[in-house]
């Protein structure tokens, strides 16, 4: 019996050693030490029992004495082991049953979309729209967390002051007046802005999306809107002069001019400083806003000042603005925007900054936005379209 126990014990470890001789091999067969360790301990399953049997292994699942003394044969091996053996002892996180549902934002009600309006024939008149290859998007509030809410208008407040929605009944100061004169006031503190053009109808730059043809930058977009504005019969001045020239001193200069303007007629009432907006990603490439019931207009923004006495009185003339016109074009104005600057509006209580698309929108959209608006603006401050208006909302 004794013999028979001891061959068995021999046999055993040639057993063994056949296998630590292996395992070398497999080391330097495979392409890397974890895949050596893995087939070596797929390879190792029969000895692995058989010293279970001998030594009474429970097979806990970590390799079984015969097995760590191959392995430890080679350094490499080991350490590899001891690699895997810590990965492995990393339990996954299992997901949460239920995950806990989120508080949903307050969803601002949207306004009633009308079918896509074919384009306005009037306000489209001897425009083409050819395609300027910029991507487009429409920004439309869809919380009214973050916004202050009155009616239709969306507010987005960037100043220290105070504002809540019973600021605004409709109301505000400035009004047409009955004397002779020039009522409205179009400038452009940044007149060079301009516009992506299609193929073919490039403008000579003065810089980035910004040129003095007159025709293709801010102040072509004045001359569309002085237009609208006359055929509402009011009596409306437009200051050509680019004024940012020096862009650092623009609003000074724009700011000297409207002085000017008011001293020279009393009449004047309103101001409007019309410019356009532009929005890019990291690669610097444009992008155009456009309405959703009607994507050949781009989206217009209201810009207001707040470091000024008056700031509220210009403020509700924005927001009841913004109410006309979305009342027939839901998606073309972006929300009204504070902000703690000047602006220049402190001069006039019928002041507003009016951004007429972005870099990325062509000159025929913004055209198309800025009879729109200027139809708009009319209506609201009671303004009666003539028979030959031509940017009925």
């Amino acid at each position: 019996m004794v013999k028979r126990e001891r061959w068995l014990r021999r046999s055993v470890s040639l057993l063994l050693g056949a296998v630590t001789l292996w395992v070398v091999a497999a080391a330097s067969e495979s392409g890397s030490v974890a895949a050596a360790v893995e087939a070596a301990e797929d390879s190792l399953h029969l000895p692995k029992l058989l010293m279970q049997w001998e030594l009474g292994d429970s097979g806990s699942g970590t390799a079984s004495l015969p097995t760590l003394l191959c392995l430890r044969q080679s350094p490499l091996l080991w350490a590899a082991y001891q690699a895997r053996q810590t990965a492995a002892e990393v339990k996954p996180v299992s997901p949460p049953a239920e995950e806990t549902p989120q508080e949903e934002p307050d969803v601002a009600p949207q306004p009633e979309v009308p079918s896509p309006a074919a384009v306005n024939s009037d306000a489209a008149q001897g425009l083409l729209f050819a395609e300027n290859n910029a991507p487009a998007q429409t920004t439309i509030p869809t919380s009214a967390q973050s916004y202050v809410v009155a009616g239709s208008a969306y507010i987005k407040n960037a100043s220290s002051r105070q504002i809540t929605p019973e600021l605004f009944d409709g109301s505000f100061a400035a009004r047409l007046g009955s004397e002779d004169g020039p009522q409205v006031l179009i400038l452009h503190t940044h007149g060079s802005e301009a516009y992506t053009m299609p193929p073919g109808e490039e403008y000579e730059a003065s810089g980035s999306y910004r040129t003095r043809d007159t025709e293709k930058n801010m102040i072509r977009i004045g001359d569309e809107m002085a237009a609208v504005l006359s055929g509402y019969g009011i009596s409306v001045v437009h200051d050509r002069e680019i004024h940012d020239t020096d862009y650092n001193s623009a609003y000074e200069s724009s700011g000297t001019s409207i002085e000017a303007y008011l001293q020279k007629y009393p009449s004047i009432h309103f101001v409007l400083d019309v410019h356009r907006d532009a929005i890019s990603d990291a690669d610097g490439r444009q992008y155009k806003l456009v309405s959703q019931e009607d994507l050949h207009a781009a989206q217009v923004s209201i810009v207001m000042g707040s470091n000024y006495d008056q700031w509220l009185e210009n403020l509700r003339l924005a927001v009841a603005v913004q109410q006309t016109v979305l009342a027939s074009r839901p998606t073309l104005m972006r929300p009204v925007i504070v902000r703690g600057y000047g602006y220049n509006q402190g001069l006039s209580t019928g002041s507003l900054l009016v951004e007429i698309g972005t870099a990325g929108n062509s000159l025929d959209e913004a055209i198309y936005a800025g009879r729109l608006f200027a139809a708009g603006f009319a209506e609201t401050i009671g303004g009666t379209r003539q028979q030959s208006a031509s940017g009925g909302t």
